[in-house]
């Protein structure tokens, strides 16, 4: 009898310690087992902006610059039916989404959407957007951030897509020397690219100045 009580406990401790997983993964996102559901990925839809957290010296550079977490950024197109980033590394590409996440620190990501983006970004709009998109496919990545289609850099990316697909200014450009240039990590990259030609009035945009527009809301944030 007492046996089967010992054997009754343990198999009731077991089922709600099984359940207390189910309910902690479907509330946080499975953070217990290091995936995220799909019910949160479904929250992403064509157009929106992610942004993450990259660990390389130059990301470090672009953070400490425009006093942010973020460091990079790419565009949400969906293509036969699965998500994908479209983002400037080396070269111009699509990433898959998950994949996308899992490059950045910790997996930790923040996704935007244009404010009335389901009025404005109908499908004719979002396929003007993708047709400029797959123009600067494979295009290099821009390590000098000059405002040239010759390469790009990420943000600089998504700036012109909804610019020149959507005729939308997501928002100002401002110079170099608009940056926080003074930081000794910063400027060693400035003279690594650079030298001493450092062009302190060449037209940038940063990762940022799109997460932080005002013609955006946030619709995923996991920090």
């Amino acid at each position: 009898m007492k046996k089967t009580k010992y054997i009754f406990a343990i198999v009731t401790f077991l089922m709600s310690f099984g359940c207390a997983l189910f309910i902690a993964n479907s509330m946080f996102g499975n953070i217990l087992f290091g995936a995220r559901p799909v019910s949160f990925l479904n929250k992403i839809k064509e157009g929106d902006m992610i942004f993450q957290t990259s660990q390389s010296k130059q990301c470090e550079a672009v953070r400490i610059a425009t006093n942010s977490k973020f460091s990079h950024c790419g565009i949400v197109f969906i293509e036969k039916g699965k998500k994908y980033v479209f983002e400037a590394v080396q070269p111009v590409k699509y990433t898959l989404i998950t994949d996308w996440i899992a490059h950045g620190k910790d997996n930790h990501f923040v996704v935007t959407r244009l404010k009335k983006s389901s009025e404005i970004l109908n499908s004719q709009i979002l396929q003007k957007m993708k047709n400029y998109a797959e123009g600067l496919k494979n295009r290099d990545y821009d390590l000098y951030f000059e405002w040239s289609d010759d390469k790009i850099y990420c943000s600089e990316l998504i700036w012109k897509i909804y610019k020149n697909g959507a005729g939308i200014e997501l928002c100002p450009l401002q110079k170099l020397k608009d940056f926080n240039l003074s930081d000794k990590r910063v400027q060693a990259i400035l003279t690594e690219r650079y030298g001493t030609k450092i062009p302190l009035d060449e037209s940038v945009v940063a990762p940022a100045n799109l997460e932080q527009s005002k013609m955006v809301t946030t619709i995923i944030d996991t920090y």
